[in-house]
């Protein structure tokens, strides 16, 4: 796969530079026209199923821009979606064009609503709320219509904010009531002084939402437009923006060159929310949690610069550096001393997006869990650190340590690299085709794993939820195709049978003097199992399905905009499994245990009562009903409380490689507690399990057959 993704990049540049586009003509002074010239070009040559920019593209766009921008229908007014709608057939042709202009009276309409709406709120907040007073709040955005004049705006906001307010005020009270039956003191505020406290905390969330819109720049703006846009052509088509491009870059490899800090901006300033176990800031054990940083100081420069004030992705630039490079950070500490400290940047690991196992043990049988939370990749090179590499290194570690099973987490894997999942699925057979992969206009291609050594040959559990995507899908379906391994989840995976490509797209523009232009992640292919079968809308369907607290909640590629179609096409050329487990009869004693599972039985009645809650869409504002309502639900909520009781009779141990390091690391220490904890109470490990223990039962009654028949 990657020298096909060389091939198209190569293919799409040969073109781009051949087309009727001039190097002259790339360099138009407004950025904005040659991001449009580049996306445009990209979509139309690259993408799987190109779209026709029409009328209908073009209404498409007006609606998902503007929903974007203003869901909640709080800035602007039906007079200003009456002038809009003079463009909302001409988009296509102002996208054809290179022209802006729609963007432009949209931004600077929509700059001056966010400057009036902070005085409407502002003044509301002042003024207390009457919670005795009759009143509903709604909160059906989509059908709202948009206010047609200040007062009505004005009243759209009051209803908000007192909604939010109603809250904090329950929940003052409640903490209240509780710290009184267990302080001595009979001190208690009045409901006055109630409401203005919930006031006050309504107006410095708000306040920090306002913070973070005023520091968006007008680039940030214009990518939401461009998106809106590019996501015309299907759900996972998307214009990173060069700090978004960054991002995207380090979560699919799991690593980053900078200090190991992750960082909030609050009212007050930056703030540390996170030191990262293993990182250079946690290795020199000065910067905290909770510290303010002030100003931001390079090892070859004299002079710091103030970030008080700054937008956190400014700030975050002073931050970050090239592995080597010292940064001199002056910080205002928990205690409120001001202090300087320099940290040596170097390579972050952030271990939560890499693979992890334990040893699980069971009646005195030894098994394996690995949790993969993402098929990550370095795309600079494949040889670094992968989630191919690492799986097998758990999966020998976890066989000296004589496991008789393995079970696959993938649940919440969004997924990520192709080529990682061809290299896990050969983990597990001995050669043949994994996945099949189709270009427009191309004949299908199929990757197969070519290597004929097994890692692991015994039972294996392939655990995956509605979340489970793309490259888990693959995996799963792949298992499933050939009797590998037993699917256990929901009823059917996420559905995104679909490869994309991300486009650097500086490398399309020579001697480029506008900055850096981003990148497109669009998609160019689409993937089927080796069964013929696309996962595209249908996900891969499990062996043994369990309700979760998804299970009636729309999630899912069918439930997004503009997913491309479901379809076939020939089988791969692959054979069964031919090992000796009884897959078929190990499934079915799986579904009797899960019917007759009392805990699943509870889960899915609260996933049913959350699809209630969640649906639910007008809210008393009166506090004696509002109140009676809560009461309401917190007693149902009651009968779901034994859900974070149940207990398995597992038991769950670090392997001993970890076990050294946690000696050194009380952080990684922690962070493995509250797995082993959390996977004690999981009743989806535990039939996981159960169904790896009935499959090695079944290998060793066959496996006695087969041997008997030869003799």
């Amino acid at each position: 796969m990657k020298g096909k993704y060389k091939f198209l990049l190569l293919a799409l540049l040969i073109a781009f530079a051949s087309c009727s586009f001039t190097s002259k003509k790339f360099e138009d002074p407004d950025k904005d026209k040659l991001l449009m010239q580049l996306i445009t070009y990209l979509l139309d040559q690259g993408h799987f199923e190109p779209k026709d920019i029409n009328d209908d593209f073009s209404f498409e766009v007006f609606e998902d821009y503007l929903n974007n921008v203003d869901q909640f229908k709080r800035f602007f007014y039906a007079s200003d979606i009456k002038e809009f709608k003079a463009y909302q057939d001409k988009i296509d042709d102002q996208i054809k064009a290179y022209d802006v202009s729609f963007f432009n009276l949209t931004h600077q309409r929509l700059l001056q609503r966010i400057a009036e709406a902070k005085t409407i709120y502002t003044e509301i907040l002042e003024k207390p709320f009457d919670f005795s007073k009759d009143e509903d709040y709604v909160a059906d955005y989509e059908d709202l219509t948009y206010a047609t004049n200040k007062r009505e705006l004005k009243e759209r906001w009051r209803q908000q904010l007192k909604f939010s307010t109603i809250a904090n005020y329950d929940e003052i009270i409640s903490q209240q009531e509780a710290d009184s039956e267990t302080s001595e003191t009979n001190e208690k505020k009045s409901l006055k002084e109630i409401e203005a406290e919930a006031r006050l905390a309504t107006k410095e969330s708000i306040d920090v939402l306002y913070d973070y819109i005023e520091d968006r720049t007008r680039n940030d703006w214009f990518s939401v437009y461009i998106n809106a846009i590019v996501e015309g052509f299907d759900p996972h088509t998307f214009y990173f923006a060069p700090e978004d491009k960054e991002r995207f870059d380090r979560d699919i490899s799991g690593k980053f060159e900078g200090i190991g800090a992750r960082l909030q901006k609050k009212v007050d300033g930056i703030l540390v929310d996170e030191v990262i176990s293993g990182g250079p800031a946690w290795r020199g054990n000065e910067l905290e949690v909770g510290d303010q940083i002030l100003k931001v100081k390079q090892e070859d420069e004299n002079e710091s610069i103030n970030v008080v004030g700054m937008r956190l992705a400014d700030a975050i630039k002073y931050i970050k550096g090239p592995k080597g490079t010292v940064v001199t950070l002056t910080l205002k500490k928990v205690d409120g001393t001001i202090q300087d400290i320099s940290i040596t940047r170097d390579v972050v690991e952030l271990e939560e997006t890499y693979a992890k196992s334990s040893i699980v043990e069971k009646e005195g049988k030894t098994f394996g869990v690995i949790n993969l939370p993402k098929f990550y990749i370095s795309f600079e090179d494949y040889n670094e650190r992968n989630a191919a590499s690492d799986i097998k290194k758990e999966i020998l570690r976890l066989k000296e340590e004589g496991v008789e099973g393995l079970v696959m987490d993938l649940r919440n894997n969004g997924g990520g690299s192709l080529q990682t999942v061809v290299d896990i699925a050969g983990l597990f057979i001995e050669e043949g085709p994994i996945v099949q992969v189709k270009t427009t206009g191309s004949a299908k291609e199929v990757l197969a794993d070519k290597d004929k050594s097994i890692v692991w040959d015994g039972p294996l559990v392939i655990l995956v939820n509605e979340l489970s995507a793309s490259a888990s899908e693959i995996l799963a379906a792949a298992m499933q195709d050939y009797k590998r391994g037993i699917v256990i989840g929901s009823k059917q995976t996420y559905g995104k049978g679909t490869v994309q490509t991300v486009m650097d797209l500086n490398r399309m523009v020579k001697n480029n003097t506008k900055g850096d232009m981003g990148a497109l992640k669009f998609t160019t292919q689409k993937f089927y199992r080796i069964n013929g079968g696309s996962t595209q809308l249908e996900g891969v369907k499990s062996d043994v399905i369990v309700p979760d607290r998804y299970s009636y909640i729309d999630i899912g590629e069918k439930n997004q905009d503009n997913p491309l179609a479901w379809d076939k096409i020939d089988a791969a050329d692959y054979e069964v499994w031919g090992n000796y487990f009884d897959y078929d009869t190990t499934i079915s004693k799986s579904k009797a245990r899960m019917a007759a599972n009392e805990q699943l039985k509870l889960i899915d009645a609260n996933a049913q009562w959350v699809k209630k809650i969640r649906d639910r869409e007008s809210y008393s504002l009166n506090y004696e009903t509002y109140k009676k309502e809560m009461d309401i639900n917190e007693e149902e909520a009651k009968r779901f409380a034994k859900l974070s009781e149940y207990q398995t009779d597992l038991t769950f141990t670090s392997l001993p490689y970890e076990v050294k390091l946690m000696d050194k690391d009380s952080v990684l220490l922690e962070k493995r507690n509250r797995w082993h904890e959390a996977l004690a109470k999981d009743v989806y490990v535990e039939e996981a399990i159960n169904v790896l223990h009935d499959l090695k039962m079944t290998y060793a009654i066959k496996n006695k057959v087969a041997e008997s028949v030869k003799n």
